[in-house]
């Protein structure tokens, strides 16, 4: 019964006596081509991925500012109906109101007229119920 025993403590797995594998390496498993591609091709392929990304930034950046840029002479035109508009609305108008009439984007036409309140020509009041309401300044209501 001891002689049992003893034989069965020392075929414990993971003891110093055991010499079964646990483990089998799969076949191929240290093949693996495309790393050893991409470290024997270092001083290729990094340079070539950091080029690509400041490619990328740098076209990301040229098309949103050209696509947010106005000319001047647009830009003097807007502002001019802009203002003709608000004349003829002594109360002021909305925003959104404003770039209905006149077919420019919301975004745009808010730009337009933060840049007129910095001049001084606009000025903005917001109700209760939030409703930014643009009008002339210095006309009376």
């Amino acid at each position: 019964m001891n002689t049992f025993l003893l034989n069965q403590l020392l075929r414990l797995p993971g003891l110093p006596g055991d010499d079964t594998p646990r483990y089998v390496k799969p076949v191929g498993s240290a093949q693996v081509r495309y790393f050893e591609w991409l470290e024997n091709n270092t001083h290729i392929v990094y340079p070539i991925i950091a080029i690509a990304v400041v490619a990328l930034i740098a076209f990301g950046i040229i098309s949103a500012w050209r696509t947010e840029d106005i000319d001047g002479l647009k830009k003097a035109e807007m502002k001019r109906e802009i203002i003709r508009l608000l004349r003829r609305e002594v109360y002021g108008m909305t925003a959104v109101r404003l770039a209905q009439t006149l077919d420019i984007p919301g975004g745009r036409m808010l730009k337009l007229l933060e840049e007129m309140a910095e001049a001084n020509i606009v000025e903005s009041r917001t109700d209760t119920s939030r409703v930014t309401t643009w009008r002339m300044k210095g006309l009376t209501a």
